[in-house]
C-alpha cells in the first residue's frame, strides 16, 4: 500500500513544495493537498489590488493549474494535527489521515496586545483583506472634501507597510482623490534592519509620492477614530491598515511538535524535519534552522528557495533516502512604492541601491518567473503589465 503524503497550504511555500514534491516522487505515494482556498495567491503583489481589484485575476493562481492530476486537493480549513493519530483535523469536512506530512499554512497578523488594534484595523494577509481596504479607501475618499480630506493610517513600515502606503497613494493620483496617507513606524527608520542606503532611497520614494512617514514612537492603543502614538500623538483616521508583525496560526496550538510557544510557529532542522520525523514544516509556519543565531527570514523569497528542498525532502523520507539540508541566500531586496521600486544587493547587478526602470523591470520579472514556474508562461506573460 502506498503512503499517503499531505501538504497543509497553498502560499508559496506550499505551492512550491506540492509541485517539487510531484516531481521527485515518480508515483510512489499518494498527495492530498489541502487549503483554504483553491488559488494559489502571489502575496507580495496582492497590494495591487488596493488600487485596482481587477489585479485579483493576475495575483491569484487556481490550484487546478499548478498541481498533477494525481494530486487530490481538499479545499478545507485545518482545525488540528493529531500527530497520535497521524490524523489532519477539518473544520466542516472529513479528516484526513496521512504517514508523512508538511504543515505550510502561513502565518496570521501579530497584534501585540495593543488595545483595540485587532477590532479597528485592516490587515493584508489574503485577497479579501487586499479587496477590503481598497473598498475602504473608496468609500473614505468618496466622503472627502477639500477642506476635510480622507486620512489613511498605515501601522508598521516593514515591506507590506511600504508597499501598501505606495499603493494607496498610486490609488489617490489616479483617481484624484484628497487623501492624507500617514505611515507610522515605532522604530527609527522604515524597513527596520535592513541597509541605511535602501531605507534612504526608500523613505525619498515615499516623500516623493507625499506618504507622510512618523517614526520612533509605537502605536500604543486604537479606537474607533484614534490611533494613539507614544505618549503625546493622537492621529485621527478613517482607514487604518496594520502590517506590523506575524504569528503562528492556532491550528497547530495543540500540535504535539516543538514550537516556539509565544506564536505556535514550529521549530524545524534545515531539512525541514521536526521532532516527529514524519512532521515537516515550512515557511511562515515554521521557525527553519539556519547557520548563526536567526532562522530563515519569514519572506516569499525564503519560502521560494526553501519549497524545492522540502518537497524533495518529503519525497526522500518516503523513499527512504537521506536529506539534504537547505541554507537560504539572499539574493537581494526588491521593494515597490507604487509604480517604482527600489532593489538593494541584488545578484548579479553591480550597483548596492538603484531605482528608475531596472528596478521596476526586475520587481515585474520576479513576480513573472513564480507565476512561471507554478503554472506556466502563459500566465506569466499575462500578468506581467499589472505587477
Amino acid at each position: 500500500m502506498q503512503d499517503n503524503v499531505v501538504v497543509l497550504g497553498s502560499g508559496y511555500a506550499g505551492a512550491g513544495a506540492v509541485k517539487s514534491l510531484e516531481s521527485h516522487l515518480d508515483g510512489r505515494a499518494n498527495v492530498t493537498w489541502i487549503s483554504d482556498v483553491d488559488y494559489h495567491l502571489v502575496l507580495h503583489e496582492s497590494h495591487r489590488c488596493i488600487r485596482d481589484p481587477s489585479v485579483r485575476e493576475k495575483v491569484t493562481i487556481p490550484v487546478e493549474e499548478i498541481k498533477e492530476p494525481s494530486t487530490t486537493f481538499r479545499q478545507a480549513t485545518v482545525e488540528n494535527v493529531d500527530t497520535d493519530g497521524r490524523v489532519v483535523e477539518l473544520a466542516d469536512s472529513e479528516d484526513v489521515e496521512y504517514d508523512y506530512l508538511l504543515v505550510g499554512i502561513g502565518s496570521r497578523t501579530a497584534f501585540f496586545g495593543i488595545e483595540g488594534l485587532r477590532e479597528h484595523a485592516h490587515t493584508l494577509k489574503s485577497l479579501d483583506d487586499a479587496l477590503s481596504i481598497h473598498d475602504a479607501v473608496s468609500e473614505a475618499a468618496a466622503a472627502a472634501t477639500r477642506e476635510e480630506p480622507a486620512t489613511v493610517v498605515v501601522g508598521g513600515a516593514g515591506l507590506s507597510g511600504i508597499q501598501t502606503a505606495g499603493e494607496i497613494a498610486e490609488f489617490r493620483d489616479d483617481y484624484g482623490a484628497n487623501i492624507d496617507i500617514e505611515l507610522v513606524e515605532g522604530l527609527d527608520r522604515i524597513l527596520p534592519n535592513s541597509d541605511p542606503e535602501l531605507q534612504g532611497a526608500l523613505r525619498k520614494r515615499l516623500e516623493q509620492a507625499d506618504v507622510n512617514i512618523h517614526t520612533g514612537e509605537f502605536i500604543g492603543e486604537v479606537d474607533e477614530e484614534t490611533v494613539y502614538i507614544g505618549d503625546d500623538t493622537e492621529m485621527d483616521y478613517d482607514v487604518l491598515v496594520w502590517t506590523g508583525g506575524i504569528t503562528g496560526r492556532d491550528a497547530v496550538e495543540h500540535t504535539n511538535v516543538d514550537k516556539d510557544d509565544r506564536s505556535n510557529r514550529i521549530f524545524t532542522g534545515q531539512t525541514f524535519e521536526t521532532d516527529d520525523d514524519r512532521v515537516f514544516a515550512i515557511g511562515d509556519a515554521a521557525l527553519v534552522d539556519q547557520p548563526g543565531d536567526d532562522p530563515a527570514p519569514p519572506t516569499a523569497q525564503a519560502a521560494w528557495q526553501a519549497a524545492e528542498v522540502a518537497g524533495e525532502n518529503l519525497a526522500r523520507r518516503v523513499k527512504g533516502q537521506p536529506l539534504t539540508e537547505w541554507t537560504h541566500r539572499d539574493k537581494g531586496t526588491v521593494v515597490s512604492v507604487g509604480d517604482k521600486a527600489v532593489a538593494h544587493d541584488v545578484t548579479y547587478f553591480p550597483l548596492s541601491t538603484f531605482g528608475g526602470r531596472a528596478a521596476e523591470i526586475l520587481k515585474k520579472g520576479i513576480a513573472a518567473r513564480w507565476i512561471a514556474d507554478i503554472s506556466g508562461v502563459g500566465n506569466a506573460v499575462d500578468a506581467w503589465p499589472d505587477m
